[in-house]
């Protein structure tokens, strides 16, 4: 029978029913028939959906089981008006239970696995040294480049050289301070070590060493031997032996790595301490007998790592870096080549004797000869011979790294090195893998033999690869220089980020090793 068939028979039915029923004046009866009429027609309609959703339009069966509870099968929960804040604290929902019920998922910890614990040291080892800052060098005041977290004094544009802002004359041997400074605003320092990605000594070891350079080894010792007694009896130093620790300082292996406690000899042995050599040290340059490669290569135990030179240029923001970066872009640069320095008399390690006279000798050379009078203490001066050449002269200093490498590079000027200690096997973490892309080597044994003409080596240089070159070099800037570190709103990856990002990695792979070496 058909499914309207089966409504008529079904009404036919109910009316010949009601027919047969007294209808004098009982409500009773009256209300039973119209409930037995809604049930009838409620039957009726519920008939003819399951036989249509059974049969489907087209007369294929359709499964029952494809049937799903409609919306309104569940009852709706009453709502609560209860005002947010005034429930008792009894009948709050548990954390659990709360963290479950949200329909938005909390945001990740951004700080995760980049929590940093930063030792509160006691004043003899940083801000005691400030204090008695007079007393820091027996050749200058350093006071004065103490100042503005170590950035020293504010600059002007030196005539047209720098920007209106973030330029300061700092002094090399400031790091440490600089750094502190930056770490003290670090967005994700953390008061619990256990929290730490890396812990960090914010001790001023170039302030230290350079105060006693010409004393006893007893005394140019003594505060880093304080140092390492202190450290090793924190739990926080127990933990891992101290090989989640990290310090800056300002200086390079040469005047913190003294092999022999004989006097004659210099700098102090801070690097060598047993406990320091556990933790790793953020210099200027490291030694390149006694290093740990930091890309497995471990030749020694000595856990340092070479970071940049501070520059006078320290930005607060990305922006500050983009328009300088146009500015030496459009720099004019009259020069082949140039060399800003003073002449090392009696001195077998570099070639600056013949730098100084073949760069004389070139009517394509700037010569800035510091021993002539001209002040290389003069940020600007340099700075400026270096914005108006191709290439500037990078020969070695007292060691084999010097800070007019990176003064260089923030002028957009190629640097051209006579030795590859000079920065390939120094600053790999900020430098580029490939030298050729950003740099000229030329042999310091084939200059000081006079095979080699500078001038000409690299007046042979393709103009397109010189473009190549300094492109690469200005991209390179904001790698090297180190953010005003009082800024809280550094939004570029700076020298002092990419050192930072080196250490946590280095301990989270410490972490590793030594977990495996704990399950076997």
């Amino acid at each position: 029978m058909k499914p309207t068939a089966v409504a008529a028979n079904l009404q036919n039915n109910s009316m010949d029913a009601a027919a047969v029923k007294p209808d004098a004046g009982s409500g009773a009866v009256i209300r039973s028939s119209r409930i037995c009429h809604l049930v009838i027609l409620s039957t009726a309609f519920w008939a003819l959906v399951l036989y249509s959703c059974m049969h489907g339009s087209d007369g294929g069966v359709v499964p029952v089981l494809s049937f799903k509870p409609t919306a309104f099968s569940l009852p709706k929960l009453p709502v609560l008006s209860i005002p947010i804040g005034r429930r008792p604290p009894s009948e709050q929902t548990p954390a659990s239970v709360a963290q479950v019920n949200r329909s938005v998922t909390a945001p990740a910890d951004r700080c995760a696995g980049r929590y940093i614990y930063m030792y509160d040291l006691p004043p003899r080892f940083n801000d005691d040294l400030v204090r008695g800052c007079r007393a820091l060098s027996p050749w200058m005041d350093m006071c004065p480049y103490l100042a503005n977290c170590g950035m020293g004094p504010a600059l002007g544009d030196e005539g047209g050289v720098f920007q209106d802002r973030g330029w300061y004359a700092t002094d090399q041997f400031t790091l440490e301070i600089i750094s502190r400074c930056r770490m003290e605003r670090y967005e994700c320092l953390t008061g619990d070590p256990s929290l730490a990605a890396a812990v960090y000594v914010p001790f001023y070891a170039a302030m230290d060493a350079g105060r006693y350079f010409f004393n006893t080894t007893s005394t140019r010792d003594a505060l880093a031997l304080d140092l390492a007694e202190w450290l090793v009896r924190r739990p926080e130093w127990r933990a891992m032996g101290g090989r989640d620790h990290f310090m800056v300082a300002g200086r390079t292996s040469w005047e913190l790595e003294r092999k022999a406690d004989v006097d004659e000899e210099w700098g102090t042995k801070l690097l060598t301490l047993p406990a320091i050599r556990n933790m790793t040290a953020l210099i200027l340059e490291t030694s390149p007998w006694d290093r740990d490669n930091f890309r497995g290569e471990v030749v020694q135990s000595w856990s340092s790592l070479a970071i940049p030179y501070p520059t006078y240029f320290h930005p607060e923001t990305a922006a500050d870096v983009v328009a300088w970066q146009e500015k030496v872009r459009a720099a004019e640069r009259r020069w082949l080549f140039s060399f800003a320095g003073a002449p090392r008399r009696g001195s077998k390690k570099t070639i600056r004797a013949e730098i100084i006279r073949q760069c004389g000798a070139s009517s394509r050379c700037n010569l800035f000869d510091c021993g002539s009078g001209a002040s290389c203490y003069w940020p600007g001066g340099a700075t400026r011979v270096f914005e108006s050449s191709e290439f500037c002269l990078q020969p070695r200093g007292d060691t084999l790294t010097r800070r007019s490498t990176f003064d260089a590079i923030l002028a957009g000027c190629i640097p051209v090195f006579f030795h590859p200690g000079s920065a390939y096997t120094q600053y790999t973490l900020h430098l580029p893998g490939d030298p050729n892309s950003y740099s000229v080597l030329i042999q310091h044994t084939d200059v000081t033999g006079r095979n080699a003409s500078i001038e000409e080596t690299l007046s042979r240089i393709a103009p397109e690869a010189v473009r190549a070159m300094r492109e690469e070099v200005i991209r390179l800037i904001p790698r090297v220089v180190y953010a005003d570190p009082r800024s809280t709103c550094v939004d570029f990856k700076d020298a002092f980020g990419i050192a930072l990002d080196a250490v946590i990695d280095r301990v989270a792979e410490r972490r590793r090793g030594a977990a495996i070496d704990g399950e076997h």
